[in-house]
């Protein structure tokens, strides 16, 4: 018997992003290897998105829902989905319901596997919840996508009793590489448009400073985001007359063909796991220039020979575009280089048969049924997990009580009735 494995995610219209993408693949990968592998998706607007489209063209089973307003209820639909067709393993991946629901998947016999994919208070949080907090709600094993990320979760106290495993995100190497045919040197950004974490506002500012101080070059915006409105406002004013664009949201099958026409990739965030934007330029041959932290980046980049790290958003992160745009020779050779490197470390087929070696790791056993519970006790409300964590207020909990109990006094009185009438 073929292993089972349910994975859950969120989806919607133009939902961009890694995980996204990441999913998108591996998925019909696992697939492709013999595993038995399904997904569970909360729509968070619409009834459809890339993710859906992509795994349902390839064949990958998914059940559907509208993500619920309160946390309880989205518990529950998980729940029903896993004791209908249960599997050997579950992956919450990056859904918060989904996590609180492998409580109850871990009773019935189902491994629980998280996945950190971001070196952020969020992804912290689950570690402190999900590996760190209560037994009960203690995940089988976790997958991170950095060295970074590894190393916190080993720190646990509870590392021991999990299955911690770095299997970093792999994408698609082109035959073709970005050339370089003249001065002219063309920087792009490619992500989501947010302040936080991506620093919207500074990229863009930091892309008007480059194109209005450094001869022959020019910038490009791919995505989309919450923020687009900051990012057209800082165009309109401080970037009015300079070769700064935006391109909009790039579906991820055709972003490469974009990534090649481009030559430097910038990536100035104050926090990332393992960017894939990053991991799907360097393989085109296109030269990272991305700021220093702590995950993902120094795994990608050897300063000065596959990119260069920068230590801020102003003169250091100016003087390495200025370095490129005057030294072809070095851009050439930097180009190669991140296309080898890429080529030898994140491809897809290295990233797929180390989560298929994963989780065949994980040897089948008999199940248990998934119980669903009508009332869900779980733990406080962490603030790094509140977004995605509402609760159902008291007051409809005390609502709803008195309503079954109005239900059961009525079952009694109808039975005591008719006792009486015998």
């Amino acid at each position: 018997m073929n292993q089972s494995i349910t994975f859950c995610a969120y989806d919607k219209p133009g939902s961009i992003g890694g995980p996204v993408t990441w999913l998108q693949h591996l998925l019909p990968a696992l697939k492709q290897r013999g595993l038995d592998v399904r997904c569970l998706i909360l729509f968070h607007l619409g009834e459809t998105g890339p993710l859906y489209e992509h795994l349902t063209n390839h064949g990958v089973p998914c059940q559907t829902t509208k993500f619920n307003n309160y946390t309880e209820d989205n518990i529950k639909w998980i729940l029903e989905c896993l004791k209908n067709e249960p599997p050997q393993i579950f992956v919450p991946n990056l859904v918060v319901p989904a996590y609180y629901a492998s409580k109850w998947a871990k009773k019935a016999g189902i491994y629980t596997i998280g996945v950190s994919h971001s070196d952020d208070p969020f992804y912290h949080a689950i570690q402190k919840e999900f590996i760190d907090g209560s037994k009960d709600f203690r995940l089988s094993g976790m997958v991170c996508v950095s060295g970074e990320l590894e190393k916190q979760l080993k720190g646990s106290a509870f590392a021991n009793e999990i299955a911690v495993e770095r299997i970093p995100y792999g994408v698609h190497v082109p035959q073709e590489k970005a050339k370089r045919l003249d001065a002219n040197l063309k920087v792009v950004y490619v992500g989501r448009f947010a302040e936080e974490q991506k620093r919207i506002s500074e990229v863009a500012k930091a892309f008007c400073r480059m194109t209005a101080a450094i001869p022959n070059t020019s910038a490009v915006f791919y995505g989309d985001g919450p923020d687009k409105g900051n990012l057209e406002s800082i165009l309109q004013t401080e970037g009015e007359g300079l070769p700064v664009s935006i391109a909009g949201s790039i579906p991820s099958h055709e972003i490469q063909k974009k990534l090649l026409e481009a030559h430097v990739i910038v990536l100035l965030s104050d926090f990332e796991g393992l960017p894939i934007s990053v991991l799907e330029a360097m393989a085109c041959g296109v030269v990272p220039v991305c700021l220093q932290m702590k995950s993902g980046i120094s795994e990608q980049i050897k300063q000065g020979v596959t990119g260069f790290v920068v230590n801020d958003r102003n003169d250091d992160f100016l003087n390495a575009i200025k370095t490129l745009q005057a030294d072809h020779t070095l851009w050439h050779t930097m180009s190669k280089n991140a296309k080898q490197y890429i080529s030898e470390n994140f491809t897809m087929t290295l990233c797929h048969e180390h989560w298929f070696n994963y989780l065949s790791s994980f040897k089948s056993k008999k199940l248990n049924i998934v119980s669903v519970p009508k009332l869900l006790k779980l733990p406080s409300v962490h603030p790094d997990l509140a977004r995605a964590d509402k609760r159902r207020p008291i007051i409809d909990l005390v609502n709803l009580l008195k309503l079954r109990l109005g239900l059961l006094k009525h079952r009694l009185y109808k039975i005591l009735n008719q006792n009486k009438s015998m």
